[in-house]
């Protein structure tokens, strides 16, 4: 059935409004506006359900910017419903958990609204239908997560880190902008009209393929979003900012960084899938070439990295973006497994990474420390909480029978299968796939043995965890082990978790989609022997865990870690900027107005030649006598300001020329616009010659090769506005505005006490200000408002001896 509309924007907006408030709740609440923000989350919860148990598919659309066609559209399936459920059922949790968590901490209001409008974002990503609707989500995720990560804003570590994930996430997010335009400009070339709506662009995949592909414009338009998901969701080589991310609160880690902001760019992945694939798409085409071949390198280098880590949220971080490449792997080939894996996994990795994240949160506020070589033996202290852990362990290394098992295993039959297809080459991908499963296994284990065995010396007193803070991960235990019973029973399509996967499923299917049913496997086949051989060599190797993390810390020196080409690269650029500052801002008025002005030339021009814009023709031009001799004396004005010996005879020639465009108002019966000309001329000419006053009364000598450059700048400032004026005046439209303003500027003939579509006043220039043009002059007020408080400001610090 259709989604209702009130419920879909009750879902999206309610977090906003709730952030809007919470600063006012906080005064009133304290540290339980912790409970008023996950009440929230539970309410949008409740409505996400409802959305599904009443079958809700389809679009829900309002008006945005009708010219462009551009609207809010929200957009209901499997994959949205999905990402929507993560988004405010993990909310509940993480919001509760962190009442717990954060007591005692700093900018609580702040960290609350924060994560509010974060899960507004996500739902919006989520729900998005419209291109441009998912743009602005799509940045409003990346904002919401700065001021997240950068919570604690006076530690140097907690800087640099928001300030990393904004720099990578928001520049992947204007890459993927230029691939939507791509999709929009093809589409105005193979449909009736151009589209921004996802839906539509959807239903007619196969002629956007083919449009892409006949511009040539396929692979630009996969590696923009590519780039997208990408940096969205940490893949090699974007994944470094997701370690340093770890510096935000353990509840940001949990619900940003494991289960809702870094699956937006696997959502991206799968959202766009049907359009780029279709179900006879080769095994090795564009697609497969880029998503598999990333996700799986994503897979393993990042576990390979989680080997070495030595901080337990540095090792789930580097866990969390090897996941994320199994998804995209799953999502990149082109099967009906794939498909199934991305779509499973999705759920089952924000399960039990969730949970782990949250584990480790408890460990390091009970423990007070995070680093893996000082914990051990923590069950003796907190055997819930080891519980919890081995089960999201096990289930994260892909252990049967948890849930991670059943995901990681439709890969491997992915992986298999393309791999069986392309043959030579293409057998890396099922090798590939085990060799990064089993370093997933390793760490796995090594978090888990964080439990077990000896304390270590440098293990202080640990304490029992609040319940508020036990509770949580605890019900995403639950969570993991009721999907791994189900799975492993093998109870058919028709259960929940299967019917609820299926959905997702069909919608990141290319073509039709079967009911989706996973059981535990019964018959020897080349993904079970996968499955085995990762088990097996994780379990050789774990005796050597110490070794290989030493050794691949060794190996990761110089330019071998992304870390150095990103901090090189930051510092060369902040560098350059530095040395360039004495040449760019020299305290020189002429300087600023050269490069302000020749670059609007440069790109104006460049804009008007590279959209091919020609001028309009000069037919019925006729000059009358009176307007000859106006121009003529503007021409000599201009003539006089260039050849005047001092500053004020340049002023007095100079404004000759504002004069006669009065008398050409005149002329042209705009006596209102000659009267503002008049007295706006006098008022500069008076203020110039005040100023002027203080100055110098002769220019002094004149460098030749300065003249020469500003010559030919002010010849190309004039072209420039010359040809804008002719482009912008060309049109000639059949009903022109001035007939519009005219007849609904006055008071209509027969009118109710009320009424908005008619101006009502008596002087249409008036009238075109304060009502047509209303947001432009509320703007322009507001700009000057703004300028008399910082002037009155300054002048009062004046007062009181203040200069600084």
């Amino acid at each position: 059935m259709q989604p209702t509309p009130e419920v879909v924007l009750a879902v999206v907006f309610l977090p906003f409004v709730a952030a809007a408030l919470t600063p006012a709740v906080f005064r009133v609440l304290g540290e339980r506006t912790a409970y008023f923000a996950a009440a929230t989350a539970l309410v949008c919860f409740g409505l996400v359900s409802q959305l599904y148990l009443a079958g809700a598919h389809g679009t829900v659309s309002f008006d945005w910017i009708p010219s462009l066609g551009v609207s809010l559209a929200f957009y209901v399936d499997g994959l949205a419903l999905l990402i929507a459920f993560l988004a405010s059922g993990v909310g509940v949790l993480i919001l509760t958990y962190s009442g717990g968590y954060m007591h005692g901490e700093p900018g609580q209001a702040k960290y609350y609204a924060t994560l509010l409008a974060f899960m507004g974002s996500m739902l919006g990503v989520a729900l998005a239908s419209d291109l441009v609707s998912l743009f602005v989500f799509w940045e409003l995720t990346s904002l919401s997560s700065f001021l997240l990560i950068g919570h604690y804003t006076s530690e140097d570590a907690s800087q640099y880190a928001a300030r990393k994930s904004m720099l990578i996430t928001v520049s992947g997010g204007l890459f993927m902008l230029v691939g939507f335009l791509l999709l929009v400009w093809v589409s105005g070339q193979v449909l009736p009209e151009a589209t921004y709506s996802l839906p539509v662009l959807l239903e007619n995949a196969g002629a956007i393929r083919a449009g892409l592909g006949e511009a040539g414009l396929l692979i630009p338009a996969l590696v923009l979003l590519g780039l997208g998901a990408a940096t969205k969701s940490a893949q090699v080589p974007f994944h470094i900012w997701l370690p340093n991310a770890m510096e935000a609160p353990t509840p940001v880690s949990a619900f940003l960084h494991s289960a809702t902001m870094v699956k937006a760019g696997v959502y991206l992945v799968g959202r766009f899938r049907p359009l780029f694939l279709s179900e006879e798409a080769a095994y090795f085409g564009e697609w497969t070439m880029l998503f598999a071949v990333l996700g799986l390198l994503t897979m393993t280098v990042a576990a390979v990295l989680a080997v070495a880590s030595t901080d337990i949220k540095e090792l789930l971080a580097y866990s969390t973006a090897s996941h994320l490449g199994l998804i995209v792997a799953a999502f990149g080939f082109a099967n009906e497994y794939g498909a199934e894996a991305g779509a499973f996994h999705i759920l089952n990795h924000a399960s039990f990474k969730a949970a782990l994240f949250l584990v480790a949160g408890i460990v390091a506020h009970e423990a007070g420390t995070r680093k893996i070589a000082e914990l051990g033996g923590l069950r003796k202290h907190l055997p819930v909480t080891a519980v919890i852990a081995v089960v999201a362990s096990l289930s994260m290394a892909g252990l049967p029978p948890f849930n991670g098992f059943y995901s990681k295993e439709l890969l491997f039959e992915a992986a298999w299968y393309a791999g069986t297809d392309i043959g030579g080459l293409g057998y890396l991908f099922p090798v590939v796939a085990v060799l990064g499963s089993v370093f997933t296994f390793l760490y796995s284990l090594k978090f888990a043995s964080l439990f077990f065995g000896d304390e270590p010396d440098a293990l202080g007193h640990v304490h029992s965890p609040p319940t508020v803070m036990l509770v949580p991960p605890a019900i995403l235990a639950l969570l993991v082990l009721g999907i791994s019973a189900s799975a492993t029973l093998g109870l058919g399509p028709e259960t929940p978790i299967n019917a609820f996967v299926g959905h997702v499923y069909a919608s990141v299917a290319a073509g039709e989609a079967h009911g989706f049913s996973i059981g535990f496997p019964t018959k020897l086949t080349p993904y079970v022997v996968m499955s085995g051989l990762t088990i097996l060599g994780g379990a050789v190797a774990f005796p050597f865990y110490d070794r290989l993390h030493d050794a691949i810390n060794a190996a990761l020196r110089g330019p071998v870690r992304a870390n150095w080409w990103y901090d090189n690269g930051v510092e060369g650029l902040s560098t350059a900027s530095v040395r360039s500052i004495p040449h760019a801002q020299n305290g020189l008025l002429r300087t600023y107005a050269t490069w302000g002005l020749g670059g609007v030339t440069v790109l104006a021009l460049g804009g008007y030649l590279a959209a091919s814009v020609s001028l309009p023709a000069f037919t019925g031009f006729a000059v009358t006598p009176a307007i000859f001799l106006v121009l003529l004396v503007a021409v000599v004005g201009a003539v006089a300001v260039d050849i005047a010996p001092s500053h004020v005879a340049g002023v007095l020639t100079l404004s000759i020329l504002g004069f006669m465009v009065a008398i050409f108002y005149i002329l042209a019966d705009a006596p209102d616009l000659a009267l503002t000309q008049l007295v706006v001329e006098t008022l500069v000419l008076v203020i110039f010659l005040l100023v002027l006053n203080r100055l110098p009364a002769f220019y002094g000598e004149v460098n030749p090769s300065r003249a020469i450059r500003d010559g030919v700048l002010a010849v190309a400032v004039g072209a420039t506005v010359f040809v804008t004026v002719l482009v912008t005046t060309a049109a000639s439209p059949a009903d022109p505005i001035s007939g519009f303003l005219a007849e609904r500027a006055g008071i209509p003939a027969e009118h109710g006490p009320f009424f908005t579509d008619y101006g009502g006043g008596g002087n249409i220039v008036n009238v075109i200000l304060v009502d047509f043009r209303a947001f432009d002059t509320m703007g322009e007020i507001a700009v000057v408002a703004m300028a008399a408080l910082a002037i009155l400001t300054l002048v009062r610090m004046r007062e009181r001896g203040e200069t600084k």
